[in-house]
């Protein structure tokens, strides 16, 4: 990812990003001085983009367009008739290229398809798709990842590459390779586990007061809807923390779009994630008037 944005990143450019989204993506277009310009992910489209709202935003200064499906931090699974509207989209732009973070590509719910850019042969020549073990073969602490780059892009990137990487211990690589060509039951399993988590977090966030949740489609995140509760995002999850031991991400930490909703992950068992909401319900539940006045302070 760093390498890319870099590569396309400069004064004057433009780079389009998803919001909410991975908070590195905004942080990394602004180091490199382009102009970050967010590509509305919204709740009404069950947290997918929206092809015809990202085409709206692409300007003559347009040099990269970053996707994410699945999404972090909401979920979404964008369907493949928007991608194949971005697709038809993009064909005669030959000048910009498209960042495609599939990272949480096995984790999907429902039937969901996970539709890989790569697949689109009108565009193919200008996709740099990002994966990796960290989400799929639960291989966080390794810190592996990798990346497909264009051909008539392997030059730059191999140099940038230099920096992201060097000296992968000889245990990481065959494990990395075992996890990829090994049985894949585990990974199946797996989701399977967050898919029965998923559906338990998503009733007991709907019986809360104040709180809306709809049914994430893929990776491992509930994102609920706190405008109910009358708090504002970042204040309700720190005092959460803070007086509860509940740890969620206030939304406008992934973006600009993320006022009044929450974060919360559920790669946890089950018994911790009731022990959770039920905390949040306890707190929610209480003077909440004077509980909105407590955590505005805590948030200075």
């Amino acid at each position: 990812m760093f390498a890319a944005i870099l590569m396309f990143g400069e004064p004057g450019a433009d780079i389009l990003y998803p919001d909410p989204g991975f908070p590195i993506y905004r942080s990394m277009i602004e180091y490199t001085g382009a102009r970050p310009v967010p590509v509305p992910i919204r709740e009404e489209n069950g947290f997918a983009f929206s092809a015809e709202e990202l085409l709206s935003l692409v300007t003559p200064a347009t040099r990269l367009v970053i996707v994410n499906s699945p999404a972090n931090p909401c979920g979404g699974v964008t369907p493949r008739a928007e991608i194949d509207m971005l697709a038809r989209g993009l064909a005669d732009r030959p000048d910009i290229a498209i960042l495609s973070d599939e990272i949480y590509d096995q984790i999907l719910y429902d039937g969901e398809e996970h539709v890989c850019l790569l697949g689109y042969p009108e565009i193919r020549d200008r996709v740099i798709l990002l994966n990796g073990w960290s989400k799929t073969y639960a291989m966080t602490g390794w810190r592996l990842g990798y990346s497909v780059w264009p051909e008539a892009l392997y030059d730059n990137a191999r140099k940038l590459a230099v920096n992201a990487w060097s000296c992968v211990n000889a245990p990481a690589q065959f494990a990395a390779l075992e996890a990829l060509t090994g049985p894949q039951d585990a990974v199946a399993d797996m989701v399977a586990a967050f898919d029965a988590r998923r559906s338990m977090v998503v009733d007991l966030l709907n019986a809360l007061p104040g709180v809306s949740c709809i049914v994430p489609k893929g990776a491992f995140y509930a994102f609920p809807n706190i405008t109910g509760t009358g708090f504002q995002a970042k204040p309700l999850a720190a005092d959460l923390l803070e007086t509860t031991g509940v740890a969620t991400i206030g939304g406008p930490d992934f973006g600009t779009l993320g006022e009044g909703y929450l974060r919360l992950s559920y790669a946890a068992s089950q018994d911790d994630i009731r022990r959770a909401i039920s905390r949040i319900g306890d707190y929610l539940s209480g003077d909440q008037a004077g509980r909105r006045e407590d955590a505005m302070a805590r948030s200075g």
